[in-house]
């Protein structure tokens, strides 16, 4: 049902490839748009235009309260000082530009042709991000476990080149999205990537459709298809393009997509490609959400006031930046009330979160069917790289046939697809132990540990107690590089993330935690960060503190 097209595949090579099984059981399932009832004829008829099989038990409500989310404003004084800092920097800039010109590359024999780039981001690289440019991009030389090598590098021009040093320096890594430790160099995992080398090769550097697929990407999709309790998925070489290069195969103009604010540049993008009328709801804001979709249902398309083609809600289980977790039991009731698809971008939260490591859907107990369509990514919890698109078998088949991720695309490369497998296993206990159980536990403990121990300490975090992502605010621009910098002299690898990833407001530090970290490790991090918290003035939480000591 999803998407705008025939069902019928191109007549050209790569498509006549296809099983002439998947053609017909595509066929059978997927209804062209004029067969489709739209929403307009839903609310009139009372009638649900759901094409996916099966109806799935009712479940229990749960209750996502916000009680478990931590949040605060800033500080009006720091407010004010973020925004002179902000604007005194881009003084200094302009200054910088119009009495010294920079020794950079320009774009020459152009006469006649506008400029590639846009001035205010060129002007923004040079003599903004510059002065910080040594904390981000910084090469490394081992696996991202629980601790990472950087190699070091110096600059002796204020930021416009580096020079490395050849020598190293081990740290412990808090920037990574390693969540359950799958990134190791020995192990299960590693030895079986190995083996799998010797039989397969590196790549076979053609898309799934020509010479591309082999038995480990069938196996990698039927066992996550079992992972997930769902019919059947299908998965793709790149995280980034399964949302980009998806959206648009689903939604066309004509539909309704009603996107987070604080959605992922994936989905931004993937939406923007499809044509679609894109409205943004405040994040996790569940008012708000049932605005939108009641203002633009009443409304219908701009213009001509037609009933949409089909509305789809974009939705992330964990937010990156924020560290928050979305409110998914009161989603899938505005869904069904609305009679709207719900698209649940699982990337931060397929392995990291729920008792049995299935994400967002297994955290709260819902029945994966009540997602129309499961996304998520291997480049997180498994260690790997890539992406997969999960539901029902209909949607699958649809998406074979006419997902330019899935056609054109190179594919999942065969060693990448068996460290996906390996670790999937290990996490489903198919490996005959319960390593997967303890990972899962390990991270469990060591995210509200950590989160307990940084409100206790009076800074400002945002994000879910039991979200492995969280962001320490920050705010001053200045302040930012510094803790950057200082941290990793103290041996601590962390990411900062300021203007324009997050709003001008909110730089912070953003820690990832890992099953791979041992307690030892964590209080030594949050023992240097409770003195340059200290040092710097990053106390600024306003919030009660607990003086019991946090129980591991």
């Amino acid at each position: 049902m999803f998407g705008n097209q025939s069902v019928q595949c191109d007549t050209g090579p790569k498509c006549r490839k296809i099983p002439n099984g998947i053609h017909r059981e595509a066929e059978k399932s997927w209804r062209s748009p004029s067969e489709m009832n739209g929403h307009a004829k839903v609310l009139t008829n009372g009638q649900v235009p759901h094409d996916f099989t099966g109806t799935s038990p009712k479940q229990p409500v749960h209750d996502s309260t916000s009680a478990k989310e931590s949040y605060e404003d800033v500080p009006l004084h720091v407010a004010c000082l973020t925004y002179l800092g902000f604007y005194l920097l881009m003084v200094l800039g302009y200054f910088n530009q119009l009495f010294f010109t920079p020794n950079v590359a320009t774009e020459k024999n152009r006469d006649g042709y506008p400029s590639l780039y846009d001035n205010f981001e060129r002007f923004y690289f040079r003599y903004v991000y510059r002065r910080v440019r040594d904390c981000w991009n910084r090469p490394i030389c081992s696996v991202p476990g629980a601790e990472v090598v950087l190699k070091d590098r110096i600059t002796k021009d204020y930021g416009w080149t580096f020079e490395f040093t050849g020598t190293e320096t081990k740290c412990l890594n808090l920037g990574s999205y390693n969540y359950l430790g799958f990134a190791q160099e020995v192990g299960p995992c590693a030895e079986e990537v190995e083996s799998t080398i010797k039989e397969y090769g590196l790549a076979s550097c053609s898309p799934r459709l020509e010479l591309g697929n082999t038995p480990l990407q069938n196996e990698l999709e039927a066992l996550t298809a079992e992972f997930l309790n769902v019919d059947d998925a299908i998965v793709f070489g790149m995280g980034f393009a399964t949302n980009s290069l998806n959206l648009p195969t689903l939604l066309s103009p004509g539909c309704l997509c009603v996107s987070d604010e604080k959605n992922h540049a994936s989905i931004i993008l993937g939406l923007r490609l499809s044509g679609a009328k894109t409205v943004v709801f405040k994040h996790n804001n569940m008012r708000d959400l049932e605005r939108v979709l009641e203002t633009n249902i009443i409304n219908g398309q701009p213009g001509s006031g037609a009933p949409w083609k089909k509305i789809l809600i974009v939705v992330e289980g964990i937010y990156s930046m924020e560290g928050s977790i979305v409110k998914l039991p009161e989603i899938i009731a505005l869904k069904k009330k609305y009679k709207a698809y719900l698209y649940l971008d699982e990337a931060h939260s397929i392995g990291a979160s729920g008792p049995h490591g299935r994400g967002i859907v297994d955290y709260f107990g819902i029945n994966p069917r009540e997602v129309d369509i499961l996304m998520g990514t291997f480049t997180k919890s498994f260690g790997s790289a890539g992406g997969y698109i999960a539901g029902d078998k209909r949607l699958i088949n649809f998406l074979r046939c006419n997902s330019h991720a899935h056609c054109y695309a190179s594919s999942m490369a065969p060693p990448v697809t068996q460290q996906i497998l390996t670790s999937m296993k290990i996490i489903m206990g198919k490996d005959g132990s319960n390593e997967g159980a303890k990972r899962i536990d390990q991270l469990a403990r060591n995210t509200r540990y950590f989160r307990r121990r940084l409100a206790q300490m009076g800074v400002i975090t945002f994000g879910h107690e039991d979200s492995p992502v969280v962001p320490m605010l920050v705010y001053l621009f200045s302040k930012l590089g510094a803790v950057v910098r200082t941290l990793t002299t103290k041996h601590i690898a962390v990411v900062g993330v300021g203007f324009p990833a997050t709003p001008l407001m909110e730089g912070r530090i953003r820690f990832c935690l890992s099953a791979a970290h041992t307690k030892e490790q964590l209080d030594y991090a949050l023992a240097q960060i409770n003195e340059i918290s200290d040092t710097m003035g990053l106390k600024y939480s306003r919030k009660p503190r607990d003086p019991n000591p946090i129980i591991y």
